[in-house]
């Protein structure tokens, strides 16, 4: 019966190679490969047993492709996403697809009826989708332990030495990730005209690399805040062997909790784990917390506005899967939204600035650098974990490329009736 499937299985994926990707092969759990004269170097998606047909063909849904291949039961072979991606031709592939030979695809059909589906598919972490975004200090701080406190080590495998985890500024497009995450760096700094002895505020700080830039070369003096314990204890080590502990704090705390002020305030990559639910509460943290006219520097991915708030709130099943398997309780708005809440929060927007393709970069790199040193992730956090991202990245990477997803870096005061706290140009951040 495994031989009948594996043939009629064959059929159709042959008729869909002819289609959608020439230069893509297919290998089944027999053995055999679609083409039967695929280069063994070719890029192809392995099946490993005929119950994971079984299971897609009784859910088509992307939720059921990621858990069999978080499971290693679709596989990719000579590259990943990236590679698949390019393989695609240019059109909608459902309209391809309903090209398919009729008859083939009937047999296929039949032929898996009444398989199996194999092993039960491990569910999803966590509790439901709006479990996950209440807004409380105990569910934040689960939150964030899911994504960050993985291991420093495996994070250290993809990032730059810095350890900058969110969107690189490419001064061309480049590979150095390393002076991408520099020049981002000392773009955030320049943008909130940081000064000696200023006081910065990192909301989501990280392991610490731009509070200890902008010590480093601005002369500021900074707090970080974040909920990961992992992210904390190496943030802390970082910040005192470069001798820099008498003027970083990182606190393991909630920025809502907080009753300093501060002359100057960032979110790097933060934003995305509030949950919209919550944005009020997050702007009116930020303004208490901000001195009169102080800069706050806001950076966050959005999605595309609709034509209503509420088709806007329809999640899309790449970011339904996204959020249940590696940012528990995420939610992006649009920077419309962004501009709104900000106004609304006693703010006055400067500039707004999209940086879209440096991460669509960013994140190919990051992809890039893992998978080249996969089996060190798989030593470190496991199989499971190493595929998950290697999945999200790429993802993530052609999300943005695709427009699919948008970044922005909005530049906001803490409205007054003084004059503005930036000069007239900015021909200076660009120099």
């Amino acid at each position: 019966m495994a031989d009948r499937r594996a043939e009629a299985l064959a059929a159709v994926l042959e008729d869909v190679r002819a289609r959608l990707a020439p230069g893509l092969a297919f290998v089944l759990w027999d053995g055999r490969r679609v083409p039967a004269d695929a280069d063994p170097h070719a890029t192809a998606i392995a099946i490993r047993d005929p119950g994971a047909v079984a299971r897609l063909l009784r859910r088509p849904r992307l939720d059921t492709f990621v858990r069999l291949h978080l499971a290693g039961r679709i596989d990719f072979e000579n590259g990943g996403l990236l590679e698949l991606a390019r393989l695609r031709p240019a059109g909608k592939a459902g309209r391809i697809l309903r090209t398919l030979d009729r008859r083939r695809l009937a047999r296929a059909l039949a032929a898996f009826a009444f398989a199996p589906g194999g092993e039960p598919l491990m569910a999803a972490a966590g509790p439901g989708d709006g479990a996950l975004r209440d807004g409380s200090e105990a569910t934040n701080k689960a939150n964030v332990a899911h994504h960050y406190d993985v291991s420093n080590a495996f994070y250290a495998l993809f990032l730059d030495p810095g350890m900058v985890y969110t969107c690189a500024y490419f001064d061309g497009w480049h590979d150095d990730l390393a002076r991408a995450q520099r020049d981002k760096l000392e773009m955030v700094c320049r943008k909130l005209r940081l000064a000696p002895g200023e006081r910065l505020l990192d909301i989501g700080c990280g392991w610490g690399a731009l509070l200890m830039h902008a010590a480093e070369h601005h002369g500021a003096v900074g707090v970080g805040v974040t909920l990961s314990e992992a992210q904390a204890a190496l943030a802390r080590a970082r910040i005192a062997q470069r001798g820099l502990a008498g003027r970083i704090e990182i606190r393991l705390a909630d920025y809502t909790r907080m009753e300093d002020r501060f002359d100057k305030i960032c979110s790097i990559g933060m934003f995305e784990q509030v949950g919209l639910a919550n944005h009020a509460t997050y702007f009116a943290a930020v303004h208490r917390l901000l001195q009169p006219g102080g800069l706050y520097l806001h950076h966050a991915i959005t999605r595309r506005a609709r034509a209503s708030e509420r088709a806007f709130r329809k999640m899309p099943a790449e970011y339904r899967a996204l959020t249940r398997y590696i940012f528990p309780g995420g939610e992006l708005d649009h920077i419309g939204m962004t501009v709104k809440n900000l106004e609304v929060h006693g703010f006055e927007v400067h500039d707004v600035e999209g940086w879209r393709e440096h991460y669509a970069r960013t994140t190919r790199l990051w992809t890039q650098r893992l998978q080249a040193r996969r089996a060190e992730a798989v030593a470190e956090a496991g199989e499971r974990v190493t595929r998950a991202w290697l999945l999200y990245l790429a993802g993530v990477s052609l999300a943005f490329e695709r427009r699919g997803a948008y970044i922005f870096q909005t530049l906001a005061s803490r409205r007054t009736r003084d004059p503005s706290p930036l000069p007239p140009t900015r021909r200076d951040l660009y120099r």
